[in-house]
């Protein structure tokens, strides 16, 4: 299983936000690369972004912060926040990022997700945020009447490489992990899912592992520093 560290852009810092509240945040640095550096120099190889400000605006917000993140590390990087066109995923590959996360564009537009799939193999990873089973859009500020396991199927067949999976209930909160309906999702389809939101401790990296499940993704836990993220990197170091 592979542990991936989120670092969330707003207004160019990185925050965490509890639920999605544009305005719930608290500030863990002003300059997002540095955390980037530190997570690379303990062993992390992947690292997921999320540009706050794109994903409530529909545009890239965060562009200085994502490049600097970039430039300063050897990162393996997936991005989302406000990604909902072809240009933009075509900018943000051509600048370094390695995948690129589709969320509100699936349920707004399905035929620009079948479109990146095909111009942009293996480049694309499809986002499922969901409250009570239903897919959530625009930054979680609108619940759909989709439930997560329909879409998923749905862009399986369009060609994603991954789905991250978010109970956003549990984002941010700490509250652990939705191991069950993560595991559900995964069980209903034949690509890796990825689960976020609620992670607390080691407990519920090892809860996944048990479970198979391809990786996890975890924010707030480390900078509260409930998560021993040099620990949970170790328990699944054979599998990255």
């Amino acid at each position: 299983m592979i542990v991936i560290p989120a670092i969330d852009l707003k207004d160019g810092k990185c925050v965490r936000l509890k639920q999605g509240n544009i305005n719930e945040d608290t500030i863990y640095s002003e300059k997002p690369f540095e955390i980037a550096e530190y997570f690379e120099n303990i062993g992390v190889k992947r690292l997921h972004i999320v540009d706050l400000n794109g994903a409530f605006k529909g545009k890239p917000e965060n562009i200085k912060s994502i490049k600097a993140i970039l430039e300063n590390t050897d990162l393996i990087t997936e991005l989302g926040g406000g990604i909902r066109d072809l240009k933009t995923i075509e900018f943000y590959l051509n600048l370094g990022v390695n995948y690129v996360i589709l969320g509100t564009v699936i349920i707004e537009n399905f035929n620009i997700l079948k479109e990146a799939c095909k111009n942009f193999p293996d480049r694309i990873i499809a986002g499922i945020d969901a409250k009570n089973g239903k897919v959530a859009i625009k930054g979680w500020a609108e619940i759909t009447d989709i439930y997560a396991e329909e879409i998923a199927k749905r862009v399986e067949d369009a060609g994603v490489r991954e789905i991250i999976y978010t109970d956003i209930s549990r984002d941010g909160m700490q509250t652990g992990v939705n191991v069950d309906l993560t595991v559900k999702l995964q069980n209903s389809i034949n690509i890796p899912v990825i689960a976020s939101g609620g992670v607390k401790d080691l407990n519920d990296i090892i809860k996944l592992k048990e479970k198979n499940v391809y990786g996890v993704i975890t924010g707030r836990a480390i900078y509260e520093k409930t998560l021993d993220l040099k620990e949970a990197i170790r328990i699944c170091k054979n599998d990255w």
